[in-house]
């Protein structure tokens, strides 16, 4: 959790300081300054997503230093739905392949989340 934490908030704070690497890095090709369309918003959708996994990256990190079991779990099935939602993105269009190993990244971390949490159940099952 940590790691997942400290990953999104240094995602968070690439798009907030360098938008163009951020898109890059998903798959989408930057449009060069002055290039943007009137009504292009494509920015400030970048500023408040960025914002967003800045401050997601810190709870996740609050809740690993805390051992907040609950957070854990609630993330998973969360972090599937966000998989499903960006691979069909990829498959229906909406967006470039690129994009997929976002989707696959909420995925696999989702499992490895649930994965562990079930070990730790079991590991402490078999103490009693």
């Amino acid at each position: 959790m940590a790691v997942f934490g400290v990953l999104a908030a240094a995602l968070g704070v690439v798009g907030l300081v360098a938008p163009d690497a951020l898109l890059t890095v998903m798959g989408f090709e930057p449009v060069p300054d002055g290039g943007r369309a009137d009504g292009d918003h494509t920015l400030v959708f970048l500023t408040a997503s960025s914002m967003a996994a800045l401050n997601m990256g810190v709870y996740y990190v609050l809740a690993s230093l805390a051992d907040w079991k609950a957070f854990f779990r609630w993330t998973v099935p969360f972090r599937l739905l966000t998989c499903a939602v960006f691979t069909l993105a990829v498959l229906t269009g909406r967006a470039p392949a690129g994009f997929l190993g976002v989707g696959l990244w909420e995925g696999i971390g989702a499992l490895v989340t649930g994965a562990a949490l079930r070990y730790e159940t079991r590991k402490g099952s078999d103490a009693s």
